[in-house]
């Protein structure tokens, strides 16, 4: 293959690379207008997930303050109710009423049974106080039956 370099020759081909010049500069300024748009989209969508986010986050925030708040005014409330003239007798009597039945399920050895039974079952009302058994019997069931209602009768 012959090719001769004239000038008309030479000036076909740096035409031939300017225009693919043009042609590739035009094509990457489309290209970068479109990321650039692309990228404001995302920016956008971000900025909104961004405050619905950070509203909902400042909603839950404000709720738990709420809870809190009325989590300590109940606990206050159940102290005040448990300072009520008769609540300490009531409270000794409960203790007391399910130490006699725990020990009539342990006979032998009374003095050291009722001791034992009497520091179980004032830990139980503590717990009971708490709430923490009573969501748990909840939560599981009570378990047995035998620690049911039990009335107390009076013999005269």
């Amino acid at each position: 293959m012959n090719v001769e370099f004239n000038p008309q020759t030479i000036l076909i081909i740096l035409g031939g690379i300017a225009l693919g010049w043009v042609l590739s500069y035009l094509k990457s300024l489309l290209t970068i207008r479109k990321h650039k748009k692309e990228l404001k989209e995302y920016q956008d969508h971000l900025e909104r997930q961004m405050k619905i986010t950070d509203a909902g986050n400042k909603t839950l925030m404000a709720d738990m303050e709420a809870l809190k708040k009325e989590n300590e005014n109940l606990r206050i409330s159940v102290k005040t109710l448990g300072q009520k003239p008769g609540r300490a007798e009531l409270r000794q009597f409960n203790i007391y009423d399910n130490a006699l039945r725990k020990m009539m399920l342990q006979a032998p050895g009374f003095s050291s049974a009722w001791e034992s039974a009497l520091q179980e079952a004032e830990r139980e009302y503590e717990e009971s106080e708490t709430g923490f058994k009573n969501i748990i019997g909840k939560v599981f069931g009570s378990g047995s039956s035998a620690n049911d209602t039990v009335q107390i009768e009076h013999k005269k």
